[in-house]
């Protein structure tokens, strides 16, 4: 019987590929947003749901840093993918025969200059998935999509043009989420990712912070935002290299909790070989 995974986006979006690459062959289920993409795994209506968390061009993806700490599910995994971005045409159509492009506005950005070296006119929308199935329903020459290879096969477009992006090293993490916790073994490399909130005292982060240090464990990404609208309530989403169990982290754990008045694991789970 075939999992069903939940994504942000329609059919041959970014988030759909990165889905694919970790559960192929399996059923996807594409939903408008982020709250929906948690909530059809909490309904059950999906087994997992594989959500993007940051991106190197843009930094961290804020919904989710919000949304994930009370949606009551577990990160059981981690994926890279690289985004590249492609121009994408009807059957038949050529290069020369492209006069304007749409996509993103996000997408479009990234891609400034090969549209301008082009001359193409820009039309901005929704998503590139979407821009990729509007293209192939318009089935208009003139007109392509910059979007992903998926979404090219998915709609049936050709590429005319590939990697047409101005940065190479574009790549989005994303986070693959179960209803279910699932601790990775301890052998081999680990991740831990946790949130925590620290007690209204002077120096509290800096004590907190320091037992990762003393006992030698690598934290890979610290990350503050509000809670509650209120600027003295600040929560914190962490990453480290490492598994509960190890000495050193339980160590460091302890200290945190000492300068802590809120604490939570959100995943424990082997760290991909592309981070």
């Amino acid at each position: 019987m075939s999992k069903k995974i939940a994504f942000q986006g329609e059919p041959g979006a970014f988030s759909h590929a990165a889905a694919a690459n970790v559960f192929p062959g399996e059923e996807f289920v594409g939903c408008v947003t982020f709250e929906e993409t948690l909530n059809a795994v909490q309904s059950g209506k999906a087994d997992f749901a594989v959500v993007p968390v940051e991106n190197s061009l843009y930094g961290r993806i804020t919904d989710i840093h919000h949304l994930l700490p009370e949606s009551g599910l577990f990160i059981i995994g981690e994926t890279y993918l690289r985004v590249e971005m492609n121009l994408l045409g009807v059957p038949g159509a050529t290069l020369e025969d492209v006069k304007a492009v749409q996509s993103l506005s996000v997408a479009l950005g990234q891609c400034r200059r090969f549209i301008s070296e082009n001359g193409f006119r820009t039309i901005n929308a929704v998503d590139t998935a979407g821009s990729a199935r509007e293209v192939a329903q318009k089935a208009d020459k003139s007109v392509a999509a910059i979007a992903s290879r998926f979404a090219g096969e998915i709609y049936g477009l050709n590429v005319l043009a590939s990697n047409i992006e101005d940065a190479d090293h574009n790549t989005t993490r994303f986070l693959v989420l179960s209803p279910k916790e699932k601790l990775a073994p301890q052998e081999g490399k680990v991740k831990t990712t946790f949130i925590f909130r620290v007690r209204n005292v002077p120096a509290a982060l800096y004590k907190a912070m320091g037992g990762f240090a003393t006992n030698g464990v690598n934290m890979t990404k610290l990350e503050s935002y509000m809670v509650g609208g209120a600027f003295t309530a600040t929560q914190f989403y962490a990453d480290i290299e490492g598994h509960p169990d190890d000495i050193g982290v339980q160590h460091a754990f302890d200290e945190l909790k000492f300068f802590t008045d809120q604490f939570s694991i959100l995943g424990v789970y082997p760290a991909s070989e592309q981070g």
